[in-house]
């Protein structure tokens, strides 16, 4: 016997062909999970409604069902190229899956119709249909305070710089620097941009802040504390006048010029206070400033860490960082953060714990990032702008499902990745008896993510409200 041979143990089976089957088989047995709660919560009403023209011909697919297979495909998330509906195309067990039969699926070539065919005016409502969808989650959660985000995101096509759109960013790749809000888990409202465009470039972001508030407080409540959270890129006098105006409460990231950093150097160590909570420690000034343009003076926080990660910073190595806000300057929005119970937030310390916070409101740009792919595939900026807004669509859409349907075996907070490895990727196979279709799966996939429950969930999920006739 050779020495790299090993003798074959008749205790265990062994497998002596590979053989065809009959039977429809798939491996991604949660999608139908997804399908049915897409299909159940009543987003039809709305795509039917407002893209039916987006198709030029009455021939193949409906745009309410590109639109839909489209979302699968990024929930479903196994490729990003758009080739990948060539394939699922030959597959019948992804078609049963999904809940169509095979020559229903849409291939790349129907696709890139399709999205060629949105003009800005359709992409419009795309964004709007974002909007609704983050309209339903505060209907179903109603917050008594709702804190947004504001920031850029990079989309790197470093490897596509003929693409419309693509330029150079502030991270040095060329890419989109898209414009995003933020809210808890997910994006609400964007506004795809070239790379070249800064955070507060020209009026994009106060267009999109007087926007969604006005929506929030005409569409959920009006009397709603509304906070809104963004770094220096946004130190903008117009946009603090803004948010004055339509009481808005704000903080946002200062610049520390020499000035501040002169009278800041100057004051006692009797004026400084301390802010804890369970990992950092924050020394921190008050103070009310007036740059030079400025017709009123607004309340300043400069703070710098006294801990990172538990070894305490010596004083030329804390980084300083300067906040400005009009909370607790008695303005209108402090009547509605006391109103609704959060009179805490017009406290100094709690205004930096809120600030900090805006770290978590960065994972969501990294899960987005998980779930998308950064390269957009077209070569033209129209496109690649509905195809953005439909990425966004069925990102909101996958992070209420989480909330809806599997919060009970995928925790809220996993990245897409996680998700899709634990809940999609699963075997599955479908059987038609008895007048019937049925998808059965093992014993111990039925076990440990109780995919009985998961379906009933998914057949009675929380519907989208229609939209009132004043913004029909």
């Amino acid at each position: 016997m050779s020495h790299n041979s090993r003798p074959s143990d008749s205790n265990h089976p062994q497998i002596s062909a590979i053989e065809l089957t009959g039977d429809t088989l798939t491996s991604r047995a949660g999608m139908l999970l997804f399908a049915r709660y897409i299909d159940k919560i009543g987003l039809s009403r709305f795509t039917d409604r407002w893209f039916t023209d987006v198709r030029k011909s009455s021939k193949g697919a409906s745009a309410s069902e590109c639109l839909r297979q489209i979302l699968l495909f990024f929930i479903d998330g196994t490729s990003r190229h758009l080739t990948r509906f060539d394939d699922l195309k030959q597959d019948p067990g992804y078609a049963a899956t999904i809940e169509r039969r095979p020559e229903d699926l849409i291939s790349s070539h129907a696709v890139k119709r399709f999205i060629g065919n949105f003009s800005f005016g359709r992409i419009w409502l795309l964004r709007k249909l974002l909007q609704e969808i983050f309209i339903w989650r505060l209907c179903l959660e109603k917050p008594k305070i709702i804190i947004l985000d504001l920031d850029v995101m990079v989309l790197d096509n470093d490897d596509a710089p003929k693409r419309e759109g693509v330029q150079p960013t502030y991270k040095k790749v060329k890419g989109f620097a898209p414009l995003q809000m933020v809210y808890k888990r997910t994006i609400i409202d964007a506004v795809l941009r070239a790379g070249r465009h800064h955070s507060n470039h020209k009026d994009s972001t106060a267009k999109m802040v007087a926007y969604m508030v006005s929506l929030i407080r005409r569409r959920y409540d009006k009397n709603v504390p509304i906070v809104i959270r963004q770094d220096t890129g946004y130190f903008d006098q117009k946009l603090f006048t803004l948010y004055e105006k339509i009481n808005v409460g704000y903080l946002c990231g200062g610049k520390l010029y020499k000035d501040i950093k002169q009278y800041v150097g100057q004051c006692p160590g009797g004026q400084w206070r301390t802010h804890r909570n369970k990992q950092q420690e924050w020394g921190y000034l008050e103070f009310g400033d007036k740059r030079g343009s400025w017709k009123r003076v607004r309340r300043a926080l400069f703070c710098r860490p006294v801990y990172e990660d538990r070894q305490r910073l010596l004083e030329f190595a804390r980084p300083d960082t300067l906040i400005y806000t009009n909370i607790g300057t008695g303005g209108k929005i402090d009547t509605l953060l006391r109103e609704a119970g959060y009179e805490n937030l017009l406290d100094a310390g709690s205004l930096l714990g809120c600030y900090h916070g805006r770290g978590f409101d960065e994972l969501v740009h990294r899960a987005l990032k998980d779930f998308m792919a950064e390269q957009l595939p077209f070569k033209g900026f129209r496109q690649n702008t509905a195809f953005y807004y439909t990425a966004l669509i069925a990102f909101a859409l996958f992070e209420a499902f989480k909330v809806d349907v599997c919060d009970s075996v995928v925790p809220v907070t996993a990245y897409p990745t996680t998700l899709r490895r634990s809940l999609i990727d699963v075997a599955g196979k479908i059987v038609a008896h008895g007048g019937r279709i049925v998808m059965k799966v093992t014993a111990a996939v039925m076990t440990r993510l109780r995919f009985d429950v998961l379906w009933d969930k998914c057949i009675s999920p929380p519907l989208i409200p229609p939209l009132p006739s004043f913004d029909s």
